[in-house]
C-alpha cells in the first residue's frame, strides 16, 4: 500500500506527525461527523416529531443515524480518487456547513424550490447573507475536519485494489440504508410519512438532492423548443372606437405578508398613505409559494396553483406574452432578481445599477427608483399599456436597508443582517418600516396615475410571498407550501382604478369593494387583468376575475 510521498516527506521534515489514512477510512470519518455535528436541525425536527420516544427510541435514532451516515458516503465516496479526494471532501464539509448554518439559525429546508432560491442569488443578495456569525460558523466546524483532510498522509493501492475498495465501501453504504430501514422500518417510515418535510433538513443531501433534481428536469427539458402558446384566440375587445389609452400598472411585492399589513387591520398601521387613498383591498389572499422563484412565474400563469405544474407553468407563455400578443404594450421594470421567465423576450428594464445617490447604495436602490422617469414613459404612450414594477420590498434578513431614514417610524429596528443578533421585537420593527416604504411608494404611484387625465389607468400591487418573524422559531420563507405558515403565504393585495378606467370598463366600484372580502389568490391576477384590459378569449374564467362579476357593461359595449 502506497502513501503520498511529498507530503509524507513534508512531514518527516517539519517533525510534524501526520495522521496516516485511507481514503475510506476518511470519507466515512467525515460522514459520521457530518451526521453527528452538523445535523442538529434534523435532530430537533426529528425529537419534536416524536421520533425518539416511546419504546422504538433507540431503534429509530440508531436507524436514522445509520442512514444518514450511509447516505453522506454515497454522495461523495464515489467522486474520490487520487486527485479529487481532498477537493470533493472539502466541498462536500463546506456545503454541509453552509447548510446547517441557516437550518439552525432560520428553519431553512433545502427543497428543491429553495435550490432555485439559490441558484438565483444575486451577488448583493449573497453579501447580505455573509454576516460574521455565517463566518464563525464556518470557522468553528469546518476548520479541523479541513486540517484533517488536508494535512493526512493518504495510503492509495494499485488502481484495481482502489477500485475495488471503493464499491466496497459504496456496497457497504447501500447495505447499511437498506439494513437500517428495516431494522426500524415501522417507526422510521411513519415518521418520514407523516413529516415528509424533515427530508430537506439532512445536510448536505438535501442540497445537493434538490440540485441534482434540478439539473435533472433541464437536461429533460433541454429540447422543449418555445414557450407553449397560451390563448391563441386573444384579442382587444371594443377598443377600436377608443382614443383613450389605458394604463395598468402592476406592483409586485417582496416578502409582504398580510399579517402586518395596516388594511387588514394589523395593531400598527404600517399603510398610512394608502389609508387615505380610495382603494380596493383585498384582506384573504393567499400566494402561489413561499419563494419568488416559485411564486412569480405562477402568480403570471394560466396554470396557477389550482393546476400547479411547475414545468408547464414555465414552459409556457405568461400572462405578459397574451397581451403583447394582442398589441397591448408591455415593460417590465425590476429593482430585484430578474422576472424569473416570466417577462422572456419582452422591454425589461433593471434598475438596481441606477446611479442616483438619492436612492441607491452600493448595497441596492430603494424602491422609489422604480418610479423614475415612469410618468414621461406612460404620457408617451400611445396605446394601451401595461407596465410591471417589481419591487426589492421587504427583502431580508436586512430590512433595515429597504427604507430611509424618514421611515424609520418603529423603534428600536434591527440593523444586522444577522437576525440572531436582534431581538424580536427589533425584527419586526425593521420589518414594519419596510412596508412604510411600500406604502409610500404606492401611494406617490397611485399620484402618478391619477394625474395622467388623459388617459384610463389603474394599479393593481400583490405580494409575491410572506415571512416568518421568529414565530415557531421560524424566520424568513421558502418553507415547502405543503408545511409554510400562514405568515409565508398570506400576503395582501390593494386595487386602484380610476373613476375613467371604471367607467370605461363599467366596474361598479361599491360591488368591487363588496367583493373585496371573499377569499382570493395569485390564480385570480391572469384573469382579473385580462378582464380588466378587455382582453377576449376562451382562456378567461370570469369566476376567477376578482372584478368580473362587478362589470355592468358587456365587453365592447363600454361607452365614455
Amino acid at each position: 500500500m502506497r502513501s503520498e510521498p511529498l507530503l509524507e516527506k513534508t512531514c518527516r521534515n517539519s517533525r510534524r506527525w501526520c495522521p496516516r489514512l485511507s481514503v475510506d477510512i476518511l470519507a466515512w470519518g467525515l460522514a459520521i461527523y457530518v451526521a453527528v455535528v452538523l445535523n442538529t436541525a434534523f435532530w430537533r425536527a426529528a425529537a419534536a416529531a416524536g421520533a425518539f420516544t416511546g419504546n422504538g427510541a433507540i431503534t429509530t435514532a440508531i436507524s436514522l443515524f445509520l442512514i444518514i451516515v450511509a447516505l453522506n458516503v454515497l454522495l461523495a465516496r464515489p467522486f474520490c480518487t487520487r486527485w479529487t479526494t481532498r477537493p470533493v471532501l472539502s466541498a462536500f464539509l463546506l456545503i454541509a456547513v453552509f447548510v446547517s448554518f441557516f437550518s439552525d439559525r432560520y428553519a431553512v429546508h433545502f427543497d428543491v424550490g429553495m435550490a432555485r432560491n439559490i441558484l438565483a442569488t444575486d451577488p448583493a443578495e449573497s453579501r447580505e447573507l455573509a454576516t460574521t456569525a455565517l463566518l464563525g460558523h464556518v470557522l468553528l466546524y469546518a476548520t479541523l475536519p479541513l486540517l484533517l483532510i488536508w494535512g493526512s498522509v493518504l495510503r492509495w493501492t494499485s488502481k484495481r485494489r482502489s477500485l475495488l475498495l471503493a464499491l466496497g465501501s459504496v456496497a457497504l453504504a447501500v447495505a447499511l440504508v437498506v439494513a437500517s430501514a428495516l431494522l426500524g422500518f415501522k417507526d422510521v417510515s411513519a415518521l418520514m410519512r407523516n413529516n415528509p418535510e424533515l427530508r430537506y433538513l439532512v445536510a448536505p443531501s438535501n442540497i445537493l438532492v434538490s440540485f441534482g433534481r434540478i439539473a435533472a428536469k433541464k437536461w429533460q427539458g433541454r429540447d422543449a423548443g418555445p414557450r407553449q402558446v397560451v390563448a391563441a384566440d386573444a384579442r382587444l375587445d371594443g377598443h377600436a372606437a377608443v382614443t383613450r389609452p389605458h394604463i395598468l400598472v402592476i406592483v409586485v411585492g417582496e416578502t409582504i405578508r398580510a399579517q402586518n399589513w395596516g388594511l387588514n387591520g394589523y395593531a400598527r398601521q404600517t399603510t398610512p398613505q394608502l389609508a387615505t387613498r380610495n382603494l380596493v383591498n383585498y384582506p384573504d389572499v393567499t400566494a402561489c409559494g413561499s419563494s419568488t422563484e416559485v411564486s412569480l412565474p405562477c402568480m403570471f400563469s394560466v396554470h396557477g396553483r389550482s393546476s400547479y405544474d411547475e414545468q408547464k407553468i414555465r414552459n409556457s407563455e405568461s400572462l405578459l406574452h397574451v397581451l403583447a400578443r394582442t398589441g397591448v404594450k408591455v415593460l417590465w421594470r425590476d429593482n430585484q432578481g430578474g422576472c424569473k421567465g416570466v417577462c422572456e423576450g419582452l422591454p425589461f428594464e433593471s434598475v438596481n445599477q441606477s446611479q442616483d445617490p438619492a436612492l441607491c447604495t452600493a448595497q441596492g436602490c430603494q424602491d422609489t427608483v422604480l418610479l423614475a422617469g415612469l410618468k414621461e414613459r406612460l404620457q408617451a404612450a400611445s396605446g394601451d399599456t401595461m407596465v410591471v414594477l417589481h419591487q426589492l420590498g421587504n427583502h431580508g434578513p436586512s430590512y433595515y436597508l429597504r427604507y430611509p431614514e424618514s421611515l424609520r417610524s418603529f423603534q428600536p429596528d434591527c440593523r444586522n443582517a444577522d437576525l440572531s443578533e436582534c431581538s424580536r421585537e427589533e425584527v419586526v420593527n425593521a420589518y414594519d418600516n419596510a412596508i412604510l416604504a411600500t406604502d409610500d411608494l404606492l401611494a406617490r404611484l397611485i399620484d402618478l396615475l391619477g394625474s395622467l387625465q388623459d388617459r384610463d389607468t389603474a394599479m393593481l400591487y400583490i405580494s409575491d410571498h410572506g415571512e416568518s418573524l421568529g414565530e415557531s422559531n421560524l424566520y424568513l420563507h421558502g418553507l415547502p407550501y405543503a408545511i409554510a405558515p400562514d405568515t409565508q403565504i398570506k400576503v395582501p393585495m390593494v386595487a386602484w382604478i380610476s373613476p375613467s378606467m371604471a367607467s370605461w370598463r363599467g366596474l361598479d366600484m361599491q360591488c368591487v369593494k363588496q367583493q373585496a372580502a371573499r377569499p382570493a389568490s395569485h390564480d385570480n391576477l391572469f384573469h382579473s387583468v385580462l378582464g380588466l384590459m378587455e382582453v377576449s378569449t376562451s382562456a378567461y374564467e370570469r369566476g376567477k376575475d376578482v372584478f368580473g362579476t362587478c362589470a355592468t357593461a358587456t365587453r365592447g359595449e363600454a361607452v365614455r
